[in-house]
């Protein structure tokens, strides 16, 4: 009977007896994901793309291994009192969204999100500039002297569809089913798992073992698509008079990127590392001026500075979406405040 292997980087099925010393490729370190690259601790190889980094060759080699780690152990929360009852749920106190009430006053003149956006003023870095023309003399030279690609799929590739672990090693390869997810990893709040999937776990290491939800063909090369949508981390913090939006996007293209605005709403638009796309619409917690609003582009991120209308501390960065009560929940004979 075939067991499922749970050393990080593997996920192959071995027989247990017959599991010598150098049966089992993979990675002895953790993953790391740190400015958009993901990596193993023990490798010095880097990817931004997630399906590339699950395929990344292991670095060390040993006997497989049978015994499933243990899920991490979610900490119990417990209240004031040091105890909770059974049943009881522990509930946020006051409104988690506000922590300087507006004014009556502010909500109703709050501008509209419809009123025409305006592009923002873009500085480009030097150190922007000198990337991307190293870049562009690469790519030219590199034009100069291809050659037309050999379209035979070369021994040992890895197939491309998320959680495959399975490797090219002739034509009968195309030939057998491809266990994958369709979807894409979504990780939230400490918890992983596939879009197309409900299953989900607080182990990487589980996470990346989990059988696939589809059976379908193997794709050993992926196709061009040219420009692709790809996620991108952003973070934001804040002064007394502005907002700063910082999106870390690397090598940012400056004649297809932008930033417009009106006065609650951004539309960010990054292309960067050539062919890759980054948008993200946010309506914000608070009013800006767009027209003293700029953006500050560099070789590692694209900073925004949005200016405050007001000079007050916004609880987060873009505004929740509203509550409305049911209508048979609605007290009848009282107007709104």
């Amino acid at each position: 009977m075939s067991l499922l292997c749970y050393n990080k980087g593997c996920g192959q099925r071995f027989d247990p007896d017959n599991n010598p010393n150098d049966a089992c490729t993979f990675h002895p370190g953790v993953p790391v994901f740190h400015d958009a690259l993901k990596g193993w601790s023990c490798c010095k190889r880097r990817t931004t793309d997630f399906s590339d980094f699950l395929s990344i060759e292991g670095c060390s080699k040993a006997c497989h291994n049978k015994d499933k780690p243990a899920e991490a152990v979610m900490p119990e929360v417990k209240s004031s009192q040091g105890r909770r009852e059974k049943g009881e749920e522990l509930k946020p106190r006051g409104d988690p969204y506000v922590i300087q009430a507006p004014r009556p006053l502010e909500l109703i003149q709050r501008p509209s999100g419809d009123d025409p956006l305006v592009k923002l003023d873009q500085k480009v870095s030097a150190s922007l500039r000198q990337v991307l023309e190293k870049l562009q003399q690469t790519v030219t030279s590199q034009s100069d002297n291809t050659e037309e690609e050999d379209d035979e799929v070369k021994m040992g590739t890895s197939c491309k569809n998320g959680s495959c672990s399975k490797s090219f090693s002739g034509p009968e390869s195309n030939k057998t089913n491809c266990q994958h997810h369709p979807g894409v990893p979504v990780f939230q709040q400490g918890m992983k798992s596939w879009s197309c999937c409900s299953r989900k776990t607080s182990d990487f290491n589980c996470f990346v073992a989990q059988e696939g939800c589809t059976t379908g063909s193997h794709l050993w090369r992926k196709p061009d698509q040219g420009r692709k949508v790809a996620p991108c981390r952003f973070d934001w913090h804040q002064t007394g008079s502005q907002v700063i939006i910082s999106i870390y996007a690397k090598n940012a293209v400056p004649e297809l990127s932008y930033v417009e605005a009106n006065s609650t709403m951004v539309n960010i638009r990054v292309v960067f590392d050539g062919e890759k796309e980054f948008e993200q619409k946010i309506h914000l917690w608070g009013v800006i001026n767009a027209s003293s609003s700029r953006v500050n582009m560099m070789a590692a991120k694209m900073e925004i500075s949005l200016r405050k209308e007001e000079s007050n501390t916004w609880a987060r960065l873009d505004l929740p979406p509203p509550t409305d009560m049911p209508t048979e929940e609605k007290p009848e004979g009282k107007g709104s405040v």
